[in-house]
């Protein structure tokens, strides 16, 4: 079961997004599998996509596109990643999203294509050519069912909306992420869409879309793995009717804290449904030299085995945190220089144990659902926080049986 994550009830629409699903067969049951995303004139999209050289076919297109094209529509398949399938995958990617253009009356350029699923299959491409056909008839405003079509092993749809207010007027955003096993992103989750009715400008856009990445999604991580298909993608209408956002404008803080939250609680969903994962574990590194160094820290730590192993127990063996702090490549770390808390309880103190730790108390800490880890380096004064998940028995299963 998720930690401490509940599959949302209702979402707002977003004025100038239209969605379609349909359940095409490339799951091979009845889940839904395919989504069809129409943007109105005017869309402003940006983006950021995985660092993994073995890219999808998906991805190159999507980043070649949105460099370059004005975009007016998504296709995103879900049980088949088109990843590790060469010139055969790309062209058939191609060929889809020109079967979008053509029944919504677009060109080829303005469709992205994303899909997630099994790595090194190609798309049965029939099957998704007559389901477009379907969809185009079909698009609607219904989010919760885009949320279900992205899904892979993921348990529930993760998805939220939240409001703000630009230049008086109410302002809605809309996010969905897929993402629970291969979680090491290098830019982004396995698969996240975000709309907001906002008038911004695409540059800022962009910008906003980079920062915020850094702190939210890049420091997620439930295995260590960073998928062939990540990506990140928000998309801006402009049917609010608000004076057009960038830096310079008055309510561009709210705007961007609005995305900033968004995009947060997408990020933290797809470590609260990781798979196989019993906990939730916040990892705080902070009094370091900087802050890409205090992040290596604790992404060493989250990444370890034998933490994660730990805190599946509940075993407050902490000393391999410790162990993974030291070989986290910090060539200026000094150990007597390190304290760590579990909980708020000191567990190590100035590279001492601390005399004010209670193993009882480190136990029942590390029996919760929740749980935050704190490290101090000693070093400076910069800071970062990774999210992560323990390892569990089900992710071994979920992972040795996921093409059974």
């Amino acid at each position: 079961m998720p930690v401490g994550l509940t599959a949302p009830d209702t979402l707002m629409p977003v004025a100038g997004v239209e969605l379609a699903t349909i359940a095409c067969g490339i799951k091979g049951n009845a889940a839904l599998d395919l989504l069809l995303v129409s943007l109105c004139e005017g869309t402003a999209v940006a983006g950021v996509f995985t660092q993994n050289r073995c890219c999808a076919a998906p991805v190159v297109i999507a980043r070649e596109r949105l460099a370059t094209g004005d975009i007016r529509s998504l296709l995103v398949n879900s049980g088949n990643a088109n990843a590790g399938t060469g010139t055969r995958g790309d062209a058939i990617a191609r060929q889809l999203c020109d079967t979008v253009a053509a029944q919504i009356g677009i060109a080829g350029e303005q469709v992205l294509p994303f899909s997630t699923g099994v790595i090194g299959e190609q798309l049965p491409v029939d099957k998704i050519d007559d389901a477009i056909k379907t969809m185009s008839s079909e698009l609607n405003a219904d989010w919760l069912d885009a949320a279900r079509a992205i899904m892979t092993t993921d348990t529930l749809p993760k998805a939220q909306s939240i409001t703000t207010v630009v230049d008086g007027l109410p302002i809605a955003l809309t996010g969905i992420a897929k993402g629970s096993g291969m979680i090491h992103p290098n830019m982004a989750t396995m698969l996240s869409f975000l709309a907001t009715d906002a008038c911004v400008d695409q540059a800022a856009l962009q910008r906003a879309v980079g920062e915020i990445i850094e702190t939210t999604f890049n420091c997620i991580t439930v295995d260590g793995d960073t998928s062939t298909n990540d990506s990140y993608i928000c998309m801006a209408t402009a049917k609010a009717g608000n004076t057009p956002l960038d830096e310079n404008h008055s309510d561009w803080p709210a705007f961007y804290a609005a995305l900033e939250q968004l995009t947060r609680f997408l990020a933290h969903a797809v470590v609260r449904d990781g798979e196989g994962a019993t906990r939730f574990i916040s990892i705080t590194v902070r009094d370091g030299a900087h802050r890409l160094e205090c992040r290596q820290v604790a992404l060493t730590v989250a990444h370890s085995p034998l933490v994660k192993t730990a805190f599946f127990a509940g075993d407050p063996n902490l000393g391999r945190i410790l162990m993974a702090i030291g070989r986290s490549g910090i060539e200026a770390l000094e150990m007597n220089q390190v304290s760590v808390w579990l909980g708020g309880l000191p567990v190590v103190e100035n590279g001492e144990p601390s005399t004010r730790y209670d193993e009882g108390r480190a136990a029942k800490i590390m029996a919760e659902e929740e749980v935050d880890v704190e490290i101090s380096l000693g070093m400076g004064d910069a800071s970062a926080t990774v999210w992560t998940t323990d390892l569990s028995y089900e992710y071994v299963k979920i992972n040795a049986e996921y093409r059974s």
